[in-house]
Protein backbone atom coordinates (compact mmCIF):
# COMPACT_ATOMS: atom_id res chain seq x y z
CA UNK A 1 0.00 0.00 0.00
CA UNK A 2 1.52 3.31 -1.11
CA UNK A 3 -0.70 5.49 1.04
CA UNK A 4 -3.83 5.54 3.12
CA UNK A 5 -6.51 8.18 3.58
CA UNK A 6 -6.93 9.33 7.16
CA UNK A 7 -10.00 10.83 8.76
CA UNK A 8 -10.16 14.62 8.40
CA UNK A 9 -13.13 16.98 8.54
CA UNK A 10 -12.70 19.23 5.50
CA UNK A 11 -9.48 18.44 3.65
CA UNK A 12 -7.68 15.31 2.46
CA UNK A 13 -5.21 13.78 4.91
CA UNK A 14 -2.88 10.99 3.80
CA UNK A 15 -0.18 8.87 5.33
CA UNK A 16 2.36 7.57 2.82
CA UNK A 17 4.49 4.54 3.59
CA UNK A 18 7.65 3.07 2.13
CA UNK A 19 10.82 1.12 2.79
CA UNK A 20 12.67 4.43 3.35
CA UNK A 21 11.92 8.16 3.40
CA UNK A 22 12.65 8.51 -0.32
CA UNK A 23 9.92 6.00 -1.11
CA UNK A 24 7.60 7.74 1.39
CA UNK A 25 8.12 11.08 -0.38
CA UNK A 26 7.52 9.38 -3.73
CA UNK A 27 4.30 7.82 -2.44
CA UNK A 28 3.16 11.16 -1.00
CA UNK A 29 3.58 12.70 -4.47
CA UNK A 30 1.63 9.80 -5.96
CA UNK A 31 -1.11 10.37 -3.35
CA UNK A 32 -1.25 14.08 -4.24
CA UNK A 33 -1.86 13.41 -7.92
CA UNK A 34 -4.17 10.47 -7.15
CA UNK A 35 -6.39 12.84 -5.17
CA UNK A 36 -6.52 15.27 -8.12
CA UNK A 37 -7.06 12.80 -11.01
CA UNK A 38 -7.34 9.10 -11.78
CA UNK A 39 -3.60 8.46 -11.77
CA UNK A 40 -4.03 4.99 -13.30
CA UNK A 41 -4.96 6.72 -16.56
CA UNK A 42 -1.82 8.90 -16.63
CA UNK A 43 0.77 7.84 -19.19
CA UNK A 44 4.51 8.49 -18.84
CA UNK A 45 5.05 10.66 -21.92
CA UNK A 46 7.13 13.44 -20.40
CA UNK A 47 9.75 13.80 -17.69
CA UNK A 48 10.50 16.67 -15.34
CA UNK A 49 13.45 17.06 -12.99
CA UNK A 50 13.81 19.44 -10.08
CA UNK A 51 15.36 19.86 -6.69
CA UNK A 52 14.14 21.68 -3.61
CA UNK A 53 15.77 22.56 -0.32
CA UNK A 54 14.55 22.67 3.25
CA UNK A 55 15.91 23.10 6.74
CA UNK A 56 14.44 19.82 8.08
CA UNK A 57 12.55 16.75 6.80
CA UNK A 58 9.16 18.44 7.18
CA UNK A 59 10.10 21.56 5.20
CA UNK A 60 11.68 19.30 2.56
CA UNK A 61 8.39 17.39 2.22
CA UNK A 62 6.36 20.61 2.14
CA UNK A 63 8.59 22.20 -0.54
CA UNK A 64 8.72 18.94 -2.53
CA UNK A 65 4.92 18.58 -2.69
CA UNK A 66 4.42 22.31 -3.29
CA UNK A 67 6.63 22.05 -6.38
CA UNK A 68 4.25 19.43 -7.76
CA UNK A 69 1.29 21.75 -7.20
CA UNK A 70 3.17 24.42 -9.14
CA UNK A 71 3.87 21.97 -12.00
CA UNK A 72 0.21 20.98 -12.05
CA UNK A 73 -1.13 24.54 -11.93
CA UNK A 74 1.39 26.29 -14.19
CA UNK A 75 2.33 23.52 -16.63
CA UNK A 76 -0.89 21.45 -16.42
CA UNK A 77 1.10 18.30 -15.67
CA UNK A 78 -0.17 15.15 -13.99
CA UNK A 79 2.53 12.76 -12.84
CA UNK A 80 2.59 9.15 -11.69
CA UNK A 81 6.19 7.92 -11.40
CA UNK A 82 8.69 9.51 -9.04
CA UNK A 83 12.40 8.83 -8.52
CA UNK A 84 13.36 10.63 -5.32
CA UNK A 85 16.75 11.12 -3.67
CA UNK A 86 17.25 12.92 -0.38
CA UNK A 87 20.73 14.39 -0.05
CA UNK A 88 21.26 16.42 3.10
CA UNK A 89 18.95 19.43 2.91
CA UNK A 90 17.86 18.71 -0.70
CA UNK A 91 15.34 16.52 -2.44
CA UNK A 92 16.20 15.68 -6.04
CA UNK A 93 13.33 14.32 -8.10
CA UNK A 94 12.77 12.95 -11.58
CA UNK A 95 9.04 12.51 -12.29
CA UNK A 96 7.14 11.15 -15.27
CA UNK A 97 3.64 11.77 -16.52
CA UNK A 98 1.89 13.91 -19.09
CA UNK A 99 -0.18 17.02 -19.70
CA UNK A 100 -3.59 17.03 -18.08
CA UNK A 101 -6.46 15.78 -20.21
CA UNK A 102 -9.63 16.34 -18.13
CA UNK A 103 -11.73 14.08 -20.33
CA UNK A 104 -9.29 11.18 -19.97
CA UNK A 105 -7.92 11.70 -16.45
CA UNK A 106 -11.10 12.87 -14.73
CA UNK A 107 -11.16 15.40 -11.90
CA UNK A 108 -11.33 14.29 -8.28
CA UNK A 109 -10.33 17.21 -6.05
CA UNK A 110 -8.81 20.60 -6.69
CA UNK A 111 -5.88 20.73 -4.28
CA UNK A 112 -5.24 24.37 -3.42
CA UNK A 113 -2.25 23.94 -1.12
CA UNK A 114 -0.08 21.67 0.94
CA UNK A 115 -0.42 22.52 4.63
CA UNK A 116 2.02 22.44 7.53
CA UNK A 117 -0.87 21.60 9.87
CA UNK A 118 -0.24 18.06 11.21
CA UNK A 119 2.52 17.50 8.64
CA UNK A 120 4.95 14.91 9.98
CA UNK A 121 7.85 12.79 8.81
CA UNK A 122 8.68 9.63 10.73
CA UNK A 123 12.05 8.22 9.62
CA UNK A 124 11.76 5.28 12.05
CA UNK A 125 8.50 3.81 10.72
CA UNK A 126 9.12 5.18 7.88
CA UNK A 127 6.06 7.24 6.92
CA UNK A 128 4.92 10.79 6.17
CA UNK A 129 1.59 12.43 6.98
CA UNK A 130 0.29 15.46 5.12
CA UNK A 131 -2.96 17.37 4.60
CA UNK A 132 -3.95 18.62 1.15
CA UNK A 133 -6.12 21.75 1.32
CA UNK A 134 -9.06 21.23 -1.05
Amino acid sequence: MRYELLEHTADVMVRAHGKDLEECYSNAAYALFDQMVDVTKVETRTEVCFEVEGHDLESLLYNFLSEFLYLHDAKRLVLREFDVRIQGNKVICKARGERLSPSRHGQRHEVKAITYHMLSVDPDEPSVTVIFDI
